[in-house]
């Protein structure tokens, strides 16, 4: 029992040397997760889009054209760039990417309100930033409702002349009868921040303990390293040596990121954190080890070291994608979603994101909370099964070469 942790703390030794001395594996455990999510968080700490640039095409030329414009670009959300004579101009302006989006008043609008007609205004978006949409339509439907209160009450006044004029209150009842309350829920600011960066933030955490450990198991490779500890046979107890001396290097260090992730980086730029601690280091737990093993059983498949980086870069979108964060989870087709579950950051991002925005406790999500468990076990297993074919297979080729040595020395002696 002693030998066995001597060799487990020796592996651990080896493993926090590779950390120390590997600049690639240093990079990927120590100086992407620390900087990585303050150039993120960073770039989405003004959580909504503001002052976009808009064009106005007034046509009519009137009084209540000029009205609309002033309370659109009164808005913070938009900012009126450019007033033009012609949609063949506002469209080049779009076109060239000065404005993102551009209104159109057309002539008969102030002779339409007039007349007691319904008058229109047309709205022109660039779609390919749904964020910049959100912003120019949603601002121009809310003119457009304030504009239409006024117009009802002062249409109001003039079909009745004689009538005592109505108080403020009377006339929010006229022109609002039927009012209601937004309530946003979890996510007060509505802002893209506060939305997508617990999920990047949990999904680091895998991908880079993926790549670190793929980069460390292809120098130890390289390198023969752990052939003087542990011989290689068929013994479990050996092969589990390795394998609970590397992962607790990893876990070690991992514990401290995941706590600068998931405490620290979001009280720097005032995200949304309502999770009780106590429940989020019991759910730490199971992940980081998950990841861990699910890093290493990567780390035993790909060949090479730089491999590893291939399989992340081409990973790590749609692992975002699949969490059912970006995309709903009841819109995701039944096999992905099966596939999903290979991926410890599919229940890791959904478990934090339901305690970190909603206020979740830990038997909010038993669900995930339990498969990390049983992928935590699944990849060790796993794992234990890679590396014992491994080392069989590294001891059959050493035997080999042994004796195919013993038969040239043989040869020539008998020469």
């Amino acid at each position: 029992m002693l030998k066995r942790l001597h060799d487990i703390c020796y592996i651990w030794a080896q493993e926090m040397k590779s950390l120390v001395h590997d600049e690639g594996v240093a990079i990927f455990f120590i100086v992407v997760p620390i900087f990585y999510p303050l150039l993120y968080s960073w770039a989405y700490n003004n959580e909504v889009v503001e002052e976009v640039p808009v064009a106005v095409v007034d046509m009519s030329h009137s009084a209540t054209s000029r009205q609309f414009a002033r309370q659109y670009d009164a808005s913070p959300n938009v900012k009126v760039a450019y007033r033009c004579n012609d949609i063949l101009e506002a469209r080049d302006l779009m076109e060239k990417q000065v404005v993102h989006g551009f209104v159109v008043i057309p002539t008969d609008f102030d002779n339409c309100i007039n007349r007691m007609e319904q008058a229109h205004i047309s709205v022109f978006c660039d779609m390919s930033l749904m964020l910049t949409y959100k912003a120019i339509f949603s601002t121009a439907t809310s003119v457009v409702q304030d504009m239409n209160a006024d117009i009802q009450v002062a249409v109001s006044s003039m079909l009745q002349p004689d009538a005592v004029a109505p108080t403020a209150r009377q006339e929010t009842v006229q022109t609002h009868p039927l009012d209601f309350d937004e309530v946003q829920l979890f996510n007060p600011t509505g802002g893209y921040g506060s939305f997508i960066i617990p999920a990047v933030l949990m999904l680091i955490i895998q991908q880079t303990l993926v790549l670190g450990i793929g980069l460390s198991a292809g120098t130890a490779r390289e390198n023969n390293r752990y052939k003087d500890l542990v011989p290689i046979n068929r013994h479990y107890t050996q092969i589990s040596t390795i394998i609970f001396g590397k992962s607790m290097c990893y876990f070690m260090v991992y514990i401290v990121i995941a706590a600068w992730l998931t405490l620290a980086v979001p009280k720097i730029f005032h995200f949304t954190s309502l999770f009780p601690p106590r429940d989020l280091l019991h759910l730490m737990l199971p992940y980081l080890l998950a990841c861990i093993f699910f890093g290493m059983f990567v780390s035993c498949i790909v060949r090479y070291r730089e491999n590893v980086m291939l399989f992340v870069v081409f990973a790590s979108v749609p692992m975002l994608f699949l969490s059912g964060v970006s995309w709903p989870q009841s819109a995701i087709p039944s096999y992905w979603q099966g596939f999903s579950w290979l991926f410890p950051s599919t229940f890791g991002v959904r478990a934090f994101v339901r305690m970190n925005s909603m206020g979740a406790t830990l038997a909010d999500v038993r669900e995930e909370y339990i498969c990390l468990w049983l992928q935590m076990l699944a990849y060790f297993f796993a794992t234990f099964a890679v590396y014992r074919y491994q080392l069989i297979r590294t001891r059959r080729h050493a035997l080999q070469t042994i004796e195919n040595i013993q038969q040239q020395i043989q040869k020539a002696k008998q020469r």
